[in-house]
């Protein structure tokens, strides 16, 4: 159509992704707005998805679930996470004359005071314990309330496996439109409800539900792939999906820094103000959900989506799913995200309360470290599709699967090195490592979804669906296999990384006789056909 804002190919799809240009009416730029519809909801669900993370320890405080407010020093004195505690900022143990180990070298009771102290020491001096050094909540690893904000993360995660393995059907049912607006909405209410959190059981059941909204993604990727063409696909899912998940990063800063601290700040006790502070990303999911409702479309052509668009001539069925399982690509790309997206679902989890505990880090520096991870989606995700498109573009097929093989290796390398970063170095050293870290994690999403969209033309939303399903996989793997049950504060990390590795190493198993593979080229070549427009068949 010749009165598209954006140029386009004969299907109509846009073959440029030009992000400023979002004038003239929803006829006339249904991409753009789709574009921009995708990323703004799948940012605030992630906002809300993750408020909850970087309030943990306030949360935990507000039940009464620290370990010093389970277990008072005065009468639990020997409880091994109190034995362990040092002080970072002032250099004090809690074992003023160290620790006493049993033959595993577990502390079992601090040193008792020496003979001299106890005749000609001061007050100070004369104590065996001295809880002061404590912090105000401690969550240390091992204990019960790290315990429970580890179940509530995986809770979070996991919800949304059976969530956006459904959404296969249901966007094909539904349409984007709909069913974006319908999870934000649905979301919506949950994060409201985290207000109420009284007790550990519905905390994790709330952060259960909240999950459900990190479903958005794939919407977010599905929608681009009906609005984009070959050329530009890798750049435009990257950016989308990149730009959204920036929000897992900006919800540890705005949280805390914008919300919670200000609120405290001005006289309001932090029981009052964490909850009040989740208010606020309840009703921007409530005020983006209807804005999408009256201002986008499904298609460049179409309010509503029909599956003839995708070349599908049968009807949505749960038998879909089985029948894109039996291709092993779709299995290794589905393990393969769950080690980049699954990744950075865990550290959106995990990295404020490691920088909390374990740095012992104010919370707003805690946040503002943990944000830098997902702040580097602003650029990382959209690098990834980009080198994927244009190593596309110069050397074939192959050159998808090369980007994505080097950021899987790349993020299991820096992944192991944050590992090896300990309290005693410097908090400048944890961030470099964390920003090339998290460089890797967001490109290899990136190029993730440059493979996608290739993969399977007539099953597009079911591979995409259990792709995106494979990321929330990930990441409950890593929360109850890595950093759990590892009573340990940075071997998980180091475990993870072999985690990464492996799948990493499972690159060569991608070949297509149409496409090539990752040391062949394609066995067929149609040769009356361009490059891309051969490639728009598998799009």
């Amino acid at each position: 159509m010749s009165d598209f804002k954006l140029a386009v190919n004969e299907n109509n799809k846009a073959t440029e992704l030009p992000l400023l240009r979002v004038c003239g009416t929803v006829q006339q730029n249904p991409h753009m707005r789709a574009f921009w519809a995708s990323t703004i909801s799948f940012f605030l669900a992630f906002l809300g998805w993750f408020a909850l993370a970087p309030l943990g320890l306030e949360v935990a405080t507000s039940m009464g679930q620290c370990e010093n407010q389970l277990y008072p020093t005065a009468e639990y004195p020997k409880r091994v996470a109190y034995l362990k505690y040092k002080n970072l900022k002032s250099g004090l143990e809690y074992c003023q004359y160290g620790k006493v180990l049993d033959s595993n070298d577990a502390p079992t009771d601090c040193q008792p005071v020496p003979a001299d102290k106890l005749l000609t020491g001061t007050d100070e001096e004369k104590l065996q314990y001295r809880p002061a050094v404590l912090a105000k909540c401690v969550c240390t690893t091992g204990t019960s309330c790290n315990g429970m904000i580890a179940n509530a993360g995986v809770a979070a995660v996991a919800s949304t496996i059976f969530v956006r393995i459904a959404l296969g059907t249901l966007l094909e049912r539904f349409g984007p439109v709909n069913v974006q607006s319908g999870l934000l909405s649905f979301g919506a209410f949950w994060v409201a409800m985290a207000a109420a959190i009284s007790a550990p059981w519905n905390y994790t059941l709330i952060r259960f539900f909240i999950g459900c909204a990190g479903a958005t993604f794939v919407t977010n990727q599905f929608w681009c792939s009906l609005m984009f063409a070959p050329n530009v696909i890798g750049t435009a899912n990257a950016t989308a999906a990149g730009w959204g998940n920036l929000g897992g990063g900006v919800t540890q800063i705005f949280m805390i820094s914008v919300l919670f601290n200000p609120m405290v700040d001005s006289g309001m006790l932090p029981d009052t103000a964490w909850r009040v502070a989740m208010v606020v990303p309840a009703v921007l999911f409530v005020v983006c959900a209807v804005s999408m409702k009256l201002l986008c479309w499904d298609t460049p052509t179409a309010k509503r989506f029909d599956v003839a668009v995708t070349g599908k001539t049968q009807k949505p069925s749960l038998w879909d799913y089985v029948e894109v399982l039996k291709d092993v690509r779709v299995l290794v790309m589905i393990m393969q995200y769950s080690a980049c997206f699954g990744t950075e679902l865990a550290m959106n989890n995990q990295l404020a309360t490691h920088f909390r505990t374990y740095f012992q880090m104010a919370a707003a520096d805690a946040s503002a470290l943990a944000g830098a991870f997902g702040l580097m989606n602003l650029f990382a995700r959209s690098l990834g599709g980009i080198t994927s498109d244009l190593l596309f573009k110069y050397i074939g097929f192959r050159g998808r699967i090369w980007a994505q093989f080097l950021s899987l290796f790349f993020e299991a390398i820096f992944l192991f090195c944050f590992g090896l970063v300990d309290n005693s170095q410097p908090w400048y050293v944890a961030l470099a490592v964390l920003v090339f870290f998290s460089l890797f994690v967001q490109m290899a999403e990136g190029t993730s979804y440059g493979i996608v969209p290739f993969m399977n033309k007539q099953q597009l939303a079911i591979v995409s669906a259990l792709v995106g399903a494979g990321g929330n996989l990930g990441a409950v793997i890593a929360g109850f296999c890595f950093y759990r049950p590892i009573d340990d504060p940075l071997l998980p990390f180091q475990v993870h990384a072999g985690y990464v590795m492996f799948w990493a190493l499972l690159s060569p198993c991608y070949y297509w006789s149409e496409h090539g593979g990752m040391f062949h080229g394609p066995a067929v070549v149609q040769k009356s056909e361009p490059k891309v427009e051969a490639a728009e068949t598998a799009v």
